[in-house]
């Protein structure tokens, strides 16, 4: 190799490599837009200024979106479903959940439409119930149905996005949905609540919003992701430090309402039905330490409702502490 020869073939590995340090800086973060502490933090860009990276924030509808932008590269960190996470993993798709969310209570309910002559689960044989299928709320939905002896068979399951759910609702085709915030609130301006999922969780079938990570993504990128669960930490604890301080004109409320969409009236009344939890909580067995044997047993339970094929024998290669334990 000639010396000019090896001269221009190092500089295009600096070129390319610097080249891919610009690109690594851009980092597709998915979510659902929930209505939560974390999104005042996203709007003051606090996670940009915490990770250095340039972060595009794209909202899914359904947690089955989100395994297939994680399954095909695009999307880096995204918010998913306790449901769709064990999904995911019982499909290989190489992610690892490193945080909990939120736990999911009232704030994902069953809610039936008024004049549905639904009162409660056992009228619900005949119904059309709306869910976003592979979701939080369907596994719940799905656990209700079998808590109370009824067969996915005997209702008629719909499966819409989140966003897509309030205008079926408006419009006749569904008699009740199991669905999260905000859409939840809106639906109930016309319906009655049924059952929420701290309830179907009580019944054995536990369900969360957790964050996950591409696990080699983590591995290149290990003191900017404790970083940003540094961030999204703080956030949540500034909304435990005094909850009733978040108040429909407070400011951080009226950001959540402005990015995400929801009335700031509600957001006090929706951050309730959540159940936030300090990092340095998640470390128990009662969420990331327990969370290998749900994703198994949710894995299960979607194998005995004919939902997915197979369940791994071990989840634990889909979890990580690592990045809580760094950032508590």
């Amino acid at each position: 190799m000639t010396s000019t020869f090896a001269k221009l073939i190092t500089g295009v590995a600096v070129l390319a490599l610097s080249a891919g340090a610009a690109l690594a800086e851009n980092v597709i973060i998915g979510h659902f837009g929930s209505p939560t502490p974390m999104q005042v933090a996203r709007a003051e860009g606090k996670f940009d200024a915490a990770t250095g990276w340039t972060i595009e924030w794209r909202q899914f509808g359904s947690g089955t979106e989100v395994i297939a932008a994680m399954a095909s590269g695009d999307v880096q960190v995204a918010e998913l479903g306790s449901s769709p996470l064990a999904i995911g993993a019982s499909q290989g798709v190489g992610y690892e959940l490193f945080m909990i969310a939120q736990g999911l209570g009232t704030a994902e309910s069953l809610i039936a439409k008024n004049g549905s002559g639904i009162t409660g689960l056992a009228d619900l044989p005949g119904k059309r119930i709306a869910v976003p299928v592979g979701s939080t709320a369907h596994y719940s939905l799905m656990g209700a149905l079998s808590h109370q002896g009824i067969a996915e068979s005997d209702v008629t399951i719909v499966n819409l996005p989140a966003d897509q759910i309030a205008a079926a609702w408006d419009s006749g085709q569904v008699d009740a949905a199991f669905i999260w915030e905000p859409v939840q609130n809106q639906i109930l301006q016309s319906g009655t609540f049924i059952v929420g999922a701290d309830q179907t969780a009580a019944w054995g079938f536990p369900t969360f919003d957790g964050w996950v990570v591409n696990s080699e993504f983590a591995a290149a990128n290990a003191e900017a992701m404790v970083s940003f669960a540094k961030v999204m930490n703080e956030a949540n604890m500034a909304y435990l430090a005094d909850p009733a301080a978040w108040t429909a004109d407070s400011a951080p409320v009226k950001t959540i309402a402005e990015v995400t969409g929801a009335a700031a009236d509600q957001v006090p009344t929706i951050l309730k039905g959540f159940t936030f939890i300090p990092l340095a909580d998640q470390l128990g067995d009662a969420w990331l330490g327990g969370a290998a044997a749900n994703m198994k047993t949710t894995a299960d339970f979607l194998v005995a409702a004919g939902r997915i094929d197979a369940a791994a024998d071990d989840y634990a290669a889909f979890v990580t502490t690592a990045i809580a334990d760094a950032a508590k």
